[in-house]
């Protein structure tokens, strides 16, 4: 993923009005996934690797400040694995509801569950719900933002993300190699959203964009309930 995410921003920017459209997705219910495509599959990752190394150290668009390129570049990745890279069905959320996502800096926006993501990872099944920032008018990809149990040890505490281009089919190549860093984890003026409670997975996602050696991540500003562990700024989600 090349320069900003669109769902992130530099904290001077208005964020967006709320409202809610529908988003109209085709999708095969009851089929299931594909294999994903072998042909050339670590040539390509290796390769966006290197790019996006490039980009960040000399892009003017870099999200990483220059007096920090010395330690964070080149990014850190684990090792290429095909374990974690799976097939994955989307089922579309028939209300598609609307939630309060927090923001790495406290704030509050809206977003919309487009779908969840149904998948399996060493026989053990997952899933993952995909959202976009309201208003919701036309979605070419999918957003799916994920903590696990490598954050905050090996990987970024406030989680990580995945974009996956749509299809017509409801059928996904769900690659954690590809798993990165909020934009916020270079730099805090970023403002990211926050993995929703139910993106939360209890098992280890060892694959993707992982913390630089030696650094310390920026701390994610949420407060947690210590009766049920949910950050008790995660309004209204299940």
């Amino acid at each position: 993923m090349l320069g900003k995410n669109f769902r992130e921003r530099p904290t001077d920017v208005t964020p967006p009005g709320v409202g809610v459209f529908c988003v109209a997705i085709v999708l095969a219910v009851g089929c299931s996934a594909p294999p994903p495509d072998e042909s050339s599959w670590l040539d390509v990752l290796v390769e966006d690797r290197n790019l996006k190394d490039d980009f960040f150290r000399e892009s003017p668009s870099s999200p990483i400040p220059v007096d920090r390129r010395g330690a964070l570049l080149p990014i850190n990745y684990y090792e290429p694995d095909p374990t974690y890279r799976v097939p994955a069905a989307l089922e579309v959320s028939p209300e598609q509801p609307v939630f309060q996502i927090p923001f790495s800096t406290g704030q509050i926006f809206p977003m919309q569950r487009v779908g969840i993501l149904k998948f399996a990872i060493n026989g053990q099944p997952m899933t993952l719900s995909a959202l976009a920032e309201t208003p919701v008018r036309s979605v070419e990809s999918l957003f799916i933002m994920f903590k696990d149990a490598t954050n905050d040890s090996e990987t970024y505490g406030g989680g990580r993300y995945i974009e996956l281009p749509r299809t017509l089919t409801g059928h996904y190549e769900l690659d954690f190699n590809r798993a990165y860093n909020p934009n916020c984890y270079y730099d805090e003026s970023w403002e990211c959203p926050v993995p929703p409670r139910e993106n939360w997975l209890t098992a280890p996602i060892p694959s993707g964009e992982r913390l630089a050696p030696g650094y310390g991540a920026p701390h994610v500003p949420l407060t947690t309930d210590p009766e049920s562990g949910t950050a008790a700024s995660l309004q209204g989600l299940p």
